[in-house]
């Protein structure tokens, strides 16, 4: 069954209380599962599951993609983890509790992370002229960096 984006989302502020939701909800808390945890909170902004498998560049110990890949979607249904695309590239994850919205640069793939309110305005004009409510959170803004757009 695919995950909603709308679905369910877990305040976990910190690996112990993912771990306790977790417990809670009678999951097993693996030695692959809480690698995945760890590295989504040790990540300082939104991670691939390729970097998860290769263990944050050193920062934590490698491990099985296809296990990387499986914990995720778990952790995903439960409502600890969100996905979102970045365009031509492969997805990111964040905590679910992560509010936060991205803009992602076509040319050069940099990821620039904003706080929702942030967008704000751009959801007030589509709500205003178009009736639309617009989320930016499982699909970021894709554009040009300033840099790129220079070189331009």
């Amino acid at each position: 069954m695919p995950v909603s984006h709308a679905g369910p989302r877990l305040e976990a502020p910190n690996l112990e209380d993912a771990i306790g939701a977790l417990r809670a909800r009678r999951l097993r808390v693996s030695a692959a599962r809480r690698l995945v945890l760890e590295a989504i909170y040790a990540a300082d902004g939104p991670i691939s599951a390729e970097e998860v498998a290769g263990g944050l560049g050193g920062r934590l110990p490698r491990s099985d993609p296809a296990s990387v890949y499986r914990n995720l979607e778990t952790l995903e249904k439960v409502g600890l983890v969100r996905h979102f695309h970045m365009g031509h590239g492969p997805g990111r994850y964040v905590r679910a509790g992560d509010a936060r919205e991205f803009l992602v640069c076509d040319s050069c793939g940099e990821v620039r992370v904003l706080e929702r309110h942030t967008l704000d305005e751009i959801r007030a004009v589509l709500r205003r002229d178009l009736r639309y409510e617009a989320e930016f959170t499982h699909f970021p803004i894709v554009g040009k960096c300033a840099g790129c757009h220079e070189e331009e």
